[in-house]
């Protein structure tokens, strides 16, 4: 009877064994996250590329026109300015140029029609005797001759106005087409010969 229940007893044991370790048995972890991605990385600074020709000049003509030129004008310069003609003054192809005087004594502003900005100038001698005005930031010359006057950009090597002819010099144009000077190889005219006078009766 003893031995019965001695077997009784250890049928159970063995047969809640499994359950017992499958209690104590510690439960799975949750598997790990992925790793964060890699932060991208930080882009280059890209480089500008170099303004085109017509984009440079846009940029030029909205600049305001400085009139802090360190150049400062002698006697024979001031006279030279006096000289030159203001106002709006028509040239070719429907085109023009205004000149103002500046501020400061023998300074001009000079601008092209349609144009924004323009050119801050002052008289530079001439061997020739012609009138020049010059902007040397901008690299733009005026040059006023008897009967014309053409702007010209030095940097560009180019007449940005031509044919430009201000009333006085309209004038002289047409006089010079009535009555065209000489050229150097032309042949000089024979002087005049002298009016032949009355021949004296013989004495008698």
């Amino acid at each position: 009877m003893k031995i019965l229940s001695l077997v009784v007893s250890l049928s159970a044991v063995v047969a809640f064994a499994p359950l017992a370790a499958v209690a104590q048995t510690p439960a799975p972890k949750p598997a790990a996250k992925p790793a964060a991605k890699p932060a991208p990385a930080a882009k280059a600074p890209t480089k500008r590329a170099p303004l085109a020709r017509s984009a440079a000049k846009a940029v030029e003509e909205l600049t305001p026109i400085e009139e802090d030129s360190d150049v400062v004008l002698n006697e024979a310069s001031l006279a030279v300015a006096q000289r030159v003609y203001i106002g709006t003054i028509p040239c070719e192809l429907g085109s023009s140029v205004q000149i103002t005087a500046a501020k400061r004594q023998g300074f001009f502003v000079v601008r092209v029609k349609n144009q924004r900005g323009g050119y801050f100038m002052h008289p530079v001698e001439s061997r020739t005797g012609a009138i020049r005005l010059e902007d040397p930031k901008r690299g733009a010359m005026w040059l006023q001759l008897g009967n014309k006057s053409m702007l010209m950009s030095q940097k560009l090597g180019a007449r940005l106005a031509d044919e430009c002819m201000s009333p006085e010099q309209l004038t002289l144009a047409d006089e010079m087409k009535r009555n065209p000077p000489k050229g150097l190889l032309d042949p000089v005219d024979p002087p005049a010969a002298a009016p032949a006078t009355a021949a004296t009766p013989p004495a008698k």
